[in-house]
């Protein structure tokens, strides 16, 4: 960190300090706060499951196989026929959203995390 001078204009006191320090001032503050949520247990996600989400045709599919459930362990859990499961994973059916809604709650994700 490089040198910080204090300033004192109309009685109230400033810092100023060079914008680099600043930012990493900044980006250390937003990653002490991501660590605390994480330590909190707030979920990541692994790289692959974030390359595997951006080419996928089917999110359900991929979190499905990341939370390694069958898809008749899903079908059940989101209280769904199993074919009518493969039909929205395949593309076939889009799943209204109470039945999205019901696959996000079971795979433990935003129902955004599903739409894309």
């Amino acid at each position: 960190m490089g040198e910080i001078q204090k300033l004192t204009i109309e009685g109230k006191t400033y810092v100023l300090l060079s914008e680099d320090d600043y930012e990493d001032m900044i980006d250390t503050l937003e990653a002490n706060a991501i660590m605390a949520r994480i330590k909190e247990g707030e979920e990541t996600w692994p790289h692959e499951l974030v390359v595997a989400l951006a080419q996928t045709d089917s999110r359900i599919r991929t979190y499905r196989k990341y939370r390694g459930l069958t898809m008749m362990q899903l079908a059940e859990a989101a209280g769904i026929s199993q074919p009518y499961l493969s039909d929205i994973e395949n593309g076939k059916k889009a799943g209204s959203i109470d039945v999205l809604k019901r696959i996000a709650a079971a795979l433990r994700v935003d129902l955004d995390d599903l739409v894309v």
